[in-house]
């Protein structure tokens, strides 16, 4: 006899974003938004008038972005839930607010200050390795649930070298400190992956990411004022920009904080080389940077045969489920 049961809106999200096939589309949906991020920050600080070095302004900037993208996340969970999210309290709502103050304020204060030193293409290409870290990450964070197996080695290994072919000849792409920040964020973000995991099993998945996205953003924003900082709007199209980049840390947020609660670390992570062939491709578009270099071309084609090594499934053992 089937029993008969209706699943609550909040089932049926955990069973939509775990099933392989979505998930993995998804995955690469939040890639693509990503992957624009990095020119679209860099138009952007030309429409507000941001000089490279002025990393108090460059904080004031992030900061209202994210503050834009935590109502964006409200908006989320009242079309995708048909209500306000709940917000935890206690213990868990101080964890939600360090994890804003990591996986916000942190990583980005080193991310958006190596978008204003490196180009787009060479910082994606940088930005590439949280694919190869999530997933080695995940083997000692995880164990048998996410273990190394030969193919994800070589893989990660290719990666690598792929990242290495990206970095030759582009001396003048950006200084060691641009180099610096950005693998500095690029390891944040892969570190806050499996606690933002375990914060999502604890609250309201749309909490967790306004509350992230929120402090984070205050944080930033008020740094940037304390140090000197302030924004100005030259014109409509900032806004837009402004609005756009609100959109991409707001859906990419509570798409991936889904993902992430409802799907094994390396079913998702590896698939971040989509973020740097499309970070390569727009910052031609946008920012008018060499698309045509070898050395991109190269490490674009190694970082994708890693990425598919590492997401090659192994065989099933005999009698395993």
């Amino acid at each position: 006899m089937q029993e008969n049961k209706t699943l609550s809106r909040a089932e049926w999200l955990d069973k939509i974003f775990g099933t392989p096939v979505f998930a993995v589309l998804l995955a690469i949906f939040c890639n693509v938004l990503w992957g624009s991020a990095f020119p679209f920050i860099k138009l952007g600080y030309r429409l507000f008038s941001i000089e490279t070095g002025n990393t108090a302004s460059i904080f004031c900037f992030a900061g209202v972005r994210f503050m834009l993208g935590s109502f964006l996340v409200l908006l989320g969970s009242v079309l995708l839930q048909s209500r306000l999210p709940k917000f935890p309290r206690g213990k868990v709502a101080a964890e939600c607010c360090a994890l804003g103050l990591w996986q916000t304020t942190t990583q980005y204060a080193f991310y958006y200050i190596a978008v204003a030193m490196l180009t787009g293409a060479f910082g994606g290409i940088l930005n590439s390795t949280q694919s190869f870290l999530g997933v080695i990450f995940a083997h000692f964070i995880y164990g048998n649930a996410d273990r190394m197996t030969p193919a994800k080695t070589l893989g990660c290994v290719i990666g690598f070298a792929g990242v290495l072919i990206g970095t030759l000849g582009n001396h003048g792409s950006g200084s060691g400190w641009g180099v610096f920040c950005m693998m500095a964020a690029t390891i944040i973000f892969t570190l806050s992956g499996p606690w933002n995991k375990s914060v999502t099993k604890k609250a309201d998945s749309f909490a967790v990411c306004f509350i992230n996205l929120f402090v984070g953003g205050l944080a930033l924003f008020v740094l940037g004022t304390v140090l000197g900082g302030s924004l100005h709007v030259q014109s409509a199209l900032a806004m837009v920009v402004m609005l756009y980049l609100a959109f991409i840390c707001g859906a990419g947020y509570v798409l991936w904080a889904l993902l992430m609660k409802n799907n094994p670390v390396s079913r998702i992570a590896i698939f971040g080389f989509v973020n740097p062939v499309v970070n390569v491709l727009l910052s031609a578009v946008l920012n008018g940077e060499p698309l045509f270099r070898w050395q991109y071309l190269a490490a674009l084609v190694f970082v994708c045969v890693g990425i598919w090594l590492v997401n090659k499934a192994p065989a099933k053992k005999e009698g395993g489920k």
